[in-house]
């Protein structure tokens, strides 16, 4: 028999909770298994209907969706969580991000992302839709050039493509995504990614993120 993942929706249209829950009744291994209209509700109705993912919007009333996430953060997050905004804020991003949740959807790309995103979730992977990615990217990247110019001694042998390349690596893009962000073929996406490794002696991916993080080359 077929593991179906659970889903609780909150948000304060129902309209929005409607036409949600009718998408995601088309997919086979979903199951739509409650919804709230206010924050207050949202962890007693996620525990009692033992949902696997909450698609939580960040606008509700009574308890707005940061506390929410702040509740669940203190009992141990019953379910994983997805945020479901029109908030595309960095500082309402980065601050989610930072209490637990597992990935961030602007309400205007949720329609051909939302089941992608939930899969990416229920798998243990965090998902963000491209625009939000955008957002931290820039963000990071901006950040980078700032702790380039204040931290000149550590970085001094690596290009500036090859300090965007770690930038991509750290927020978990793949080959491909990269070559596209940067708008080069792949084999050059591995080649700076060989010599990155190589300046920074670093054995894999994991090791090269982690280096840059410690001598600031990006933004933990």
């Amino acid at each position: 028999m077929l593991q179906k993942t659970r889903i609780h929706l909150a948000d304060d249209h129902q309209i929005l909770i409607d036409g949600i829950r009718t998408l995601l009744n088309t997919v086979t291994d979903f199951e739509v298994v409650g919804h709230s209209l206010n924050g207050s509700t949202v962890f007693q109705e996620v525990t009692e209907n033992k949902s696997d993912i909450l698609i939580l919007d960040i606008n509700m009333p009574e308890k707005d969706g940061i506390e929410v996430i702040k509740e669940f953060a203190a009992e141990g997050f019953p379910c994983k969580v997805l945020i479901l905004s029109s908030h595309d804020d960095l500082r309402i991003i980065k601050e989610v991000m930072k209490l637990g949740c597992s990935g961030y959807l602007t309400k205007k790309c949720a329609g051909e992302n939302i089941v992608e995103a939930i899969h990416a979730v229920s798998r243990g992977e965090e998902y963000f839709c491209n625009a939000v990615r955008e957002k931290i990217f820039n963000s990071v990247t901006k950040d980078n050039s700032k702790l380039i110019k204040n931290n000149p001694a550590v970085h001094s042998n690596l290009t500036d493509r090859e300090l965007e390349i770690i930038t991509l690596i750290a927020l978990e893009y793949s080959g491909k995504e990269i070559s596209d962000q940067l708008f080069i073929s792949m084999n050059t996406v591995e080649t700076h990614r060989k010599n990155i490794m190589k300046k920074l002696d670093a054995k894999n991916s994991i090791s090269l993120v982690k280096y840059a993080l410690k001598n600031k080359l990006i933004k933990s």
